[in-house]
């Protein structure tokens, strides 16, 4: 059996108490190879630290966990030297020398992954500012050592008190899972998966709350208002309608992706890169003459690569600040209306009255750039309540007694 290491100045409670208070850790102890662990003296219950060489002739510290000054150790919040010497072992050991990732590294590096592969980078940085808001411990947290109690407290806090709708919640918990899961995947000493899959799942009927379908009449009445408020917001709101793509397709459309020769219109309508699509695809998506004249018209001469829709003042709806050029304007428009919606209440319109309309559920998923599963699950309940008529045509009718 390997001889245990000793510490006296720090491994005893009292011997620990009668030193100096500093920020400097107290008889840093050899417990493996480029690893020592320290004492951090503090007004309350000092702390272990760990100091680890970093093989390029430097080193780091990370706090390990509180010390069992004024309570018994529990060998999970509270720890004798003992326990802090293997937890610090556990901490580093594995393939690397290198410092342990903490969460906060995590989302770093999945920030710039989704920047390399043309992903919504917004998905780390709403990780980062929540964790930041609310949980700012777990962003110093080494990934190895995050616990399915404390990310279950995250995520209940996140449903009670951020402000956010559940099914934003779901989305949020979504990415922070995919930032330590590409940790994990790069750093072997990570093998404590089942800490967010249990600590930040769970949560359901995350659609139940979307209630945004709005008549053909109201629709019409939005375009009528949009285009005497701004006419290029009109013609924006318009292909919206008329197409149900999100801001952010629109907003990628080019002047080659209209289609306006012949009998039967169309767009070729860029994908949202949503879900795991990480490559821009163009889908034909039918639109009528009246819109494809409309948009042929604003396109003038403007080459083939250029944007299709423009602002009123010649700029992108995509640059930034996108969101306020679109959202303000459709506010205005929605309270001229006299509906509290935003512009995303014309895309649900538009997947129900194709599926009402009795096209393809297959279609409708491919022309909305979503899928078979989200109509389900997004759609249904307006299924039934609008296609009532639709499904009395199949009744069987009775027949008169003779």
């Amino acid at each position: 059996m390997a001889p245990r290491r000793r510490a006296p100045k720090i491994e005893n409670r009292t011997e620990r108490l009668a030193l100096a208070r500093r920020r400097a850790p107290h008889g840093l102890t050899n417990i493996a190879p480029g690893m020592r662990l320290g004492y951090r003296r503090t007004k309350h219950a000092g702390r272990w630290v760990l100091e680890c060489a970093d093989g390029k002739g430097g080193e780091w510290q990370r706090a390990v966990g509180v010390a069992d000054d004024f309570e018994d150790a529990d060998g999970e919040h509270v720890l004798t030297f003992w326990q802090a010497a293997e937890k610090a072992r556990t901490m580093v050991r594995g393939t690397s020398m290198a410092r342990p990732v903490t969460w906060k590294d995590a989302i770093d590096e999945y920030e710039k992954d989704l920047k390399a592969r043309g992903g919504n980078q917004q998905n780390a940085s709403h990780i980062r500012f929540h964790l930041t808001r609310s949980a700012p411990a777990l962003l110093a947290k080494p990934v190895a050592l995050l616990t399915a109690p404390e990310l279950k407290r995250w995520r209940n806090a996140l449903v009670e008190s951020s402000g956010l709708k559940l099914s934003s919640v779901v989305r949020l918990l979504k990415s922070a899972k995919a930032s330590l899961n590409a940790a994990a995947n790069d750093d072997t000493r990570i093998q404590n998966r089942d800490a967010w899959r249990v600590g930040l799942g769970g949560l359901h009927d995350s659609y139940a709350a979307i209630n945004r379908v709005q008549p053909d009449t109201i629709v019409r009445q939005i375009i009528v208002e949009a285009d005497s408020l701004d006419p290029a917001f009109g013609l924006f709101v318009r292909t919206a309608a008329e197409t149900g793509a999100r801001s952010v397709q629109l907003a990628r459309l080019l002047v080659a992706d209209l289609q306006a020769k012949g009998a039967e219109p169309k767009l070729l309508m860029p994908s949202s890169l949503k879900g795991r699509k990480r490559q821009i695809t163009r889908r034909p998506v039918p639109i009528s003459r009246d819109l494809a004249a409309r948009l042929k018209q604003a396109a003038g001469r403007r080459r083939p690569d250029e944007p299709l829709l423009l602002r009123a003042d010649g700029n992108r709806w995509d640059s930034p600040g996108k969101r306020r050029f679109v959202q303000e304007p459709f506010a205005a428009v929605a309270e001229r209306v006299g509906i509290s919606e935003t512009l995303l209440c014309l895309r649900h319109s538009s997947v129900v009255r194709s599926l009402i309309g009795g096209v393809p559920a297959q279609l409708v998923a491919s022309n909305h750039d979503t899928s078979l599963r989200m109509l389900a699950l997004t759609y249904a309940r307006f299924i039934s309540h609008y296609g009532d008529d639709v499904a009395r045509r199949a009744l069987l009718t009775s027949v008169a007694a003779e």
